[in-house]
């Protein structure tokens, strides 16, 4: 374990000089892996997996960003006998934003390729193939042509001779994660340890924003990394899952870097089986010169809540007010909470 937090350590201090970001963002990362990467569907214990995100973002300017998200995933064929299986997956988001109610949603489906390498080790890699259609209520928009010395008179010319219109696009990205862990088994409870390397590229074809006549600007590339470890601390009820997850698009950087400390509040017993696990955390996540995020998440047995909220502290937080955005996201991940690296469907 020493030489995973080194390379997280090192990952920190390579990359934290100035970023900044674009696309869509959720601050809770372990609640949006299938944002993370397409390698992640399907890359769990478990047999299926759902999560649903929703966030508002920057309420101040009242307008608001507001972000919804549902991923929905599992793997087939997991089987003792097998060192590979398939990950499929669905990937669907809506963000609106703005006076015009500019809407972006985008629905993706998701396939992967799982290797078990060793009993500790696994790799895989994804595709996700799907569409983005973009629209908004452009009549809405006001421009300073329109400013009588007082106020935004609407019933004045505007001036402009684009006319903006509704478009869907194709968009495709890739993606590989490479996972190693180890378990330590004990009659009331399991303590792991693991860590997990990720990479998406998401917008490969880099789809044209057509948003009027003749427009020429593509959807630029973006790349994400990230490092998500596990750390339960032997014989004790405490885990921690530092995280660092790194965003390029274009010219614009961003990362989030933070940790949990979870709490385990109760556990089964291997009679029956299983092992159900009630967990409650609290963590604190730093996002590149632009937020500090608190985030509570509370778990039981299969099913998760999670809050979080976003602390401005970029140049924007003389409108903001500090405020930046709320987000929640609520889980099902089915047999999580049993011993399942135990059962005869996947030793």
């Amino acid at each position: 374990m020493k030489k995973i937090y080194l390379f997280f350590a090192l990952l920190f201090v390579v990359l934290s000089g100035p970023l900044k970001a674009q696309d869509i963002h959720f601050s809770q990362v372990f609640e949006t892996p299938l944002f993370l990467s397409p390698a992640n569907t399907g890359f769990f214990n478990g047999y299926f997996r759902a999560i649903a995100n929703y966030r508002n973002q920057w309420s101040p300017m009242g307008k608001p960003y507001q972000t919804i998200g549902l991923s929905i995933d599992g793997g087939l064929f997991k089987s003792k006998k097998r060192k590979a299986f398939v990950g499929m997956g669905l990937t669907v988001f809506n963000d609106r934003a703005g006076s015009a109610g500019l809407s972006k949603t985008t629905a993706l489906l998701n396939v992967s390729g799982i290797l078990k390498l060793s009993k500790r080790s696994v790799f895989s890699v994804g595709i996700a193939g799907g569409a983005d259609a973009t629209s908004g209520n452009y009549n809405k928009l006001t421009y300073a042509s329109q400013f009588d010395g007082n106020t935004i008179d609407p019933s004045k010319p505007t001036g402009e001779s684009v006319v903006y219109r509704q478009f869907t696009t194709t968009d495709v990205s890739i993606g590989m994660a490479y996972e190693y862990s180890k378990v330590k088994v004990d009659q009331d409870h399991d303590d792991a340890q693991s860590f997990k390397i990720s990479f998406g590229a998401f917008h490969l074809n880099k789809p044209t924003q057509d948003y009027g006549a003749g427009s020429s600007y593509h959807l630029p590339v973006k790349l994400v990394g990230a490092l998500t470890t596990l750390y339960d601390f032997e014989d004790t009820k405490f885990t921690v899952t530092p995280a660092f997850v790194v965003q390029k698009q274009a010219q614009a950087w961003e990362y989030i870097t933070g940790t949990y400390i979870k709490y385990r509040t109760g556990t089964g017993t291997k009679v029956t089986g299983q092992k159900t696990v009630n967990a409650f955390g609290v963590g604190l996540f730093y996002r590149s010169y632009d937020a500090f995020i608190t985030k509570v998440v509370y778990e039981m047995g299969d099913y998760a809540i999670g809050m979080a909220y976003d602390f401005n502290v970029s140049g924007y937080r003389t409108a903001s007010k500090y405020m930046g955005g709320f987000e929640i996201s609520l889980r099902y991940n089915n047999l999580a909470s049993s011993l399942f690296d135990a059962r005869s469907e996947f030793k």
